[in-house]
């Protein structure tokens, strides 16, 4: 019923993707997936788990990665407002150490396929957000990777946040524009730059 319409990034590999919204003055309807058009879009992957996750504003997870078993993911917010990332960390990529970044909304339905090799992270913007997403490869313990949020390498422009690099990926020096504190995890404090 729905159709999708797919956009590549300027990054290969990153996809923004809108699905078909019907609305009337009772609501809405969406299919939040439908693998046939992922499949006529080009986009073959399959999903093993759905993920869900809920954070106040200021929170910032990331950015993280999986090292043997690396993950895809198609991310969406179905409550509140994000600012989503990726990272390419493909050896031999052309855009190895880029990043694309793009706001995700319970408004804007917009959904971000990321494939295998790129870090992600995100920086919740709204009070409260709702973050769900589906990953080609379940979590494995003691796989996980991740890069320093703030790596002035990458260079990754957070919206609405301010402050002065440390020298590592301490979030203490910075806040949102509102003066709410970033809020991160104290392992997401200690992921260190990227190795190029």
């Amino acid at each position: 019923m729905g159709k999708i319409k797919v956009t590549e990034s300027p990054i290969k590999g990153l996809y923004v993707i809108e699905p078909a919204v019907f609305g009337d003055d009772r609501g809405y309807f969406v299919e939040t997936y439908n693998q046939q058009d992922m499949h006529e879009a080009g986009l073959d992957m399959v999903f093993v788990q759905d993920n869900q996750s809920k954070s106040s504003k200021g929170v910032l997870r990331g950015l993280h990665f999986q090292k043997e078993f690396p993950q895809g993911k198609l991310v969406r917010v179905t409550k509140g407002k994000v600012f989503d990332v990726a990272v390419d960390l493909r050896p031999g990529s052309d855009t190895y150490g880029k990043w694309f970044g793009i706001e995700l909304t319970e408004d804007n339905f917009k959904q971000f396929y990321i494939s295998e090799g790129f870090a992600h992270g995100f920086l919740v913007l709204s009070d409260e957000a709702v973050f769900q997403y589906k990953v080609t490869d379940f979590y494995h313990p003691g796989d996980e990777g991740g890069l320093a949020w703030n790596d002035p390498t990458i260079g990754v422009e957070w919206p609405e946040v301010v402050g002065n690099y440390p020298g590592d990926a301490n979030a203490s020096k910075y806040k949102m524009l509102d003066g709410t504190l970033l809020n991160l995890s104290e392992k997401d404090q200690k992921w260190k730059n990227i190795q190029k």
